[in-house]
């Protein structure tokens, strides 16, 4: 019998609450991307990303005895990383801050056939409107829509990690996309 992702990542955890310290880089390899990318749709900054990735992963090291093995271990990872990002949004509402930050840090890779400047150029636009209306929407609705549409999940394990019915899942994710439909109506 193979073993499974999920399995692999309950064998890990079992192995860091028991002392084998090395475990937490083979998860933090496996996750780190993922989890960067997750935090950067809620948060808007791939700096500030970066670092409450940073932070899941003090805190799962942190609280390694605590984790359910019943569990998957991407819906505890996503939970931490989800309350943590929560946090830094109430904490930034109430200490306002102007950073400046280079607007494209990642390398994004050649197409097969490159495209003119005109059609590139239109194509970051269109990126950075869906960005900027992502980022408008409420903040439960943003967590959902990445959860669902960026990072595949189900609606049943949206519900687990933001602790809600998948029915507000299901209520959530379709306000959220009439929005960006309103939102967005120029550019389509």
């Amino acid at each position: 019998m193979t073993e499974t992702p999920d399995d692999e990542d309950r064998d890990l955890m079992l192995a860091l609450a028991g002392g084998n310290d090395p475990a937490l880089n083979v998860l933090m390899r496996r996750w780190s991307p993922r989890l960067v990318s997750f935090l950067e749709r809620l948060t808007g900054s791939h700096a500030t990303a970066c670092d409450l990735a940073q932070e899941t992963f003090v805190r799962v090291y942190k609280h390694r005895f605590r984790y359910r093995h019943a569990l998957k271990f991407s819906t505890w990872l996503y939970t931490i990383a989800g309350n943590l990002a929560r946090n830094q949004a109430r904490w930034q509402k109430r200490h306002p801050l102007t950073l400046m930050e280079p607007g494209e840090l990642h390398r994004i890779e050649p197409e097969a056939e490159t495209p003119t400047p005109a059609e590139d150029m239109e194509k970051q636009e269109r990126a950075r409107a869906v960005r900027q209306a992502v980022m408008k929407l409420a903040p439960e609705q943003r967590e959902t829509l990445v959860l669902s549409t960026y990072e595949g999940m189900s609606h049943a394990e949206i519900a687990g990690i933001m602790g809600t019915t998948t029915k507000v899942v299901e209520m959530r994710l379709y306000r959220a996309r009439k929005e960006l439909r309103e939102m967005l109506r120029k550019l389509l």
